[in-house]
């Protein structure tokens, strides 16, 4: 289902036009000038104001960012201003919304990689099972993982796919793309138990409007809402957090539940647990990796899953690799546990109680 009021895929820009910036400083200017003369292929016309215009061959607009990348700073290329126009035409008042950052033109005439991915729903999900931790044998629910296939069918990480998306400003199709294909993926696989599914904060607008399509093929779907846990990663988060209550009661209407990912990674969990009131928190793996060992881990693991218990507040611990570390959790009374010790993400899911 697409919606009309969301942006669209941007195209792969190989096509021939023209390159306006609109630089910080004469310094920045001149380097770029300077660049760009240096590459006798490249014309270049003065404007005022700090301004340039960059004539681009077909299929050469990668090669002359590149160029550019090579003299300017990071912090010169985010304070420059940046519109490519294919063709010959000048800009008007309705180009004001396609002027980015020179650094996000770049990074995304260099996402080509992720921009196929998406325009040829090159996407695919895996599960890793959510067990009880009195029982492990037994699967109470799934986190579904994106992840993207190159043309050879490899398997492309979730890392590389969102940081190449949240630097090429298209954070916000691989967000929705990954939870429409977790949403297909699990009623392809008529997946039983809790269906837990990442979303990043920062890549919704407007829930009223960014969120109805995945309303919508979770009712298509017949999931009952009661059963799908959103996560928000907690280091992930937007700043805005009148905006993330806006995002999470939208959720909650809906009948969704909600999970505070990664919690311990960041510096506001406790104000994140005032604010946000989770229905689950998952401990994040860092803070349970050697726990069982760690005297320090131990005392402010041991505070959080108190807290959280007097709040009546379920507890997930992720990143469990060993079996002290199971032993530990279990013993301190956390709910539910993932991680590779438990089952390694998967693309067809185990059925519940299928483990051991």
């Amino acid at each position: 289902m697409s919606c009309l009021d969301c942006p669209a895929l941007p195209t792969f820009l190989q096509e021939a036009g023209r390159l306006f910036l609109w630089l910080p400083t004469p310094h920045t200017h001149r380097k770029i000038w300077q660049a760009l003369e240096a590459k006798t292929e490249v014309p270049v016309q003065l404007l005022e104001d700090l301004g340039l215009v960059v004539a681009i061959a077909q299929g050469a607009l990668k090669k002359t960012l590149e160029t550019m990348a090579e003299v300017l700073s990071q912090e010169e290329m985010q304070a420059s201003r940046a519109l490519f126009l294919p063709g010959d035409r000048d800009p008007c008042w309705q180009d004001c919304a396609r002027v980015e950052s020179l650094l996000q033109l770049f990074h995304r005439t260099q996402a080509e990689l992720l921009l196929e991915l998406l325009k040829e729903n090159r996407l695919t999900t895996y599960f890793q099972p959510i067990v009880r931790a009195r029982d492990p044998a037994w699967v109470v629910g799934h986190e579904a993982l994106v992840r993207g296939l190159d043309r050879e069918g490899k398997v492309i990480g979730p890392d590389l796919l969102f940081a190449t998306a949240r630097e090429a400003g298209l954070l916000y199709h691989l967000d929705l793309a990954a939870r429409r294909t977790a949403i297909a993926a699990a009623t392809q696989h008529r997946l039983e138990g809790d269906l837990f599914i990442n979303f990043s904060p920062t890549a919704i607008y407007d829930p009223a409007f960014c969120l109805r399509s995945t309303v919508w093929a979770i009712s298509r779907a017949g999931i009952p809402p009661e059963r799908v846990v959103f996560e928000v990663n907690e280091s992930d988060r937007s700043p805005d957090l009148d905006h993330l209550q806006r995002t999470l009661r939208f959720y909650r209407q809906a009948g969704f539940r909600v999970a505070l990912d990664d919690l311990g990674a960041g510096y506001g969990s406790l104000n994140l647990l005032h604010r946000l009131q989770p229905d689950v928190i998952k401990l994040d793996r860092e803070l349970i990796r050697g726990v069982d060992g760690d005297p320090y881990k131990a005392v402010i693991a041991q505070k959080v899953l108190e807290l959280a218990q007097e709040l009546g507040i379920v507890t997930l611990a992720e990143g469990i690799e060993t079996a002290e570390e199971l032993q530990w959790v279990r013993d301190h009374g956390v709910d539910l546990v993932q991680g590779f010790f438990i089952a390694r993400p998967q693309p067809v899911p185990p059925g519940l109680g299928s483990i051991g």
